[in-house]
C-alpha cells in the first residue's frame, strides 16, 4: 500500500505569520516573480475566470509602501498609537524584502454575475474564496523556499493613495498585503483545540 507524501504536509504546517523578516534573500527578483506567477496561474477561481491580480513590490517600492501606511494613518492616531504603529511596520513588515499586494478584477466578477443570473449573488463570496487559495498557494510556496511573510490588511484607508503611486485600476478591489523575506525569528508556539472539535467524520 502506497505512503502518503507529506512534503506538501510540511510546508502546511510550517506555513506561520512570520513577523521578524530581513531584507537578504537567496532569490533574484526574477524568482520571486516566478514563484508567484505560478501560484497565480494555477489558483483556482469561479469558472476558471481567473479574476484575480497581482502587482508585487520589490526593495525601494516596498518600503515605499510601508512608508505610505504610516503617512495615511498618521492624522488619525494618537501620538502614542502612532508610536507602536510605526515600531510595528517598521520591524515586522518594512524590514523585509517585498511585498505583495492581492487584488480582485471586479470586472470580471461582474460578467460572471450577469451571465450566470442565477448564481450572481454567490461570485463575490467565490471570488473571495479564489483570493483566498491564492494568497496560501504564494505563502506556502515561500515557507517551502525558506522565506517568511505574513498577510497584512492595511485598507481602505491607504486604497487611494495605492492606487495613484502604482497605477492600480479602479475595479480591482484590493484585498491584503503580504510582506515577505528571510526569517530571522521563529514564531511564537502556536496552540489548537482538539481536533474532534473541528472535523466530524461519518462513514
Amino acid at each position: 500500500m502506497p505512503s502518503f507524501n507529506r512534503e506538501v504536509w510540511k510546508a502546511v504546517e510550517n506555513r506561520r505569520s512570520m513577523y521578524r523578516i530581513g531584507s537578504k534573500i537567496p532569490f533574484t527578483d526574477e524568482e520571486i516573480t516566478k514563484i508567484v506567477s505560478h501560484c497565480l496561474q494555477y489558483a483556482p477561481s469561479p469558472n476558471n475566470c481567473q479574476s484575480a491580480r497581482v502587482v508585487i513590490l520589490f526593495r525601494d517600492q516596498h518600503k515605499k509602501f510601508w512608508d505610505l501606511v504610516k503617512e495615511v494613518l498618521r492624522p488619525s492616531l494618537s501620538d502614542e498609537r502612532f508610536e507602536r504603529l510605526r515600531g510595528k511596520v517598521d520591524a515586522q513588515f518594512a524590514s523585509g524584502y517585498g511585498t505583495i499586494l492581492f487584488f480582485e478584477d471586479k470586472e470580471t466578477v461582474e460578467r460572471l454575475q450577469k451571465e450566470n443570473p442565477l448564481y450572481s449573488g454567490r461570485y463575490t463570496l467565490w471570488s473571495n474564496q479564489s483570493s483566498g487559495m491564492l494568497q496560501y498557494s504564494v505563502w506556502m510556496s515561500f515557507e517551502a523556499n525558506g522565506l517568511g511573510a505574513s498577510l497584512q490588511h492595511y485598507h481602505p484607508p491607504i486604497e487611494d493613495r495605492v492606487r495613484a503611486e502604482w497605477h492600480i485600476p479602479a475595479k480591482w478591489e484590493f484585498m491584503s498585503q503580504m510582506p515577505f523575506g528571510s526569517v530571522l525569528a521563529p514564531p511564537d508556539e502556536k496552540t489548537f483545540l482538539p481536533i474532534r472539535q473541528r472535523l466530524w467524520v461519518y462513514k
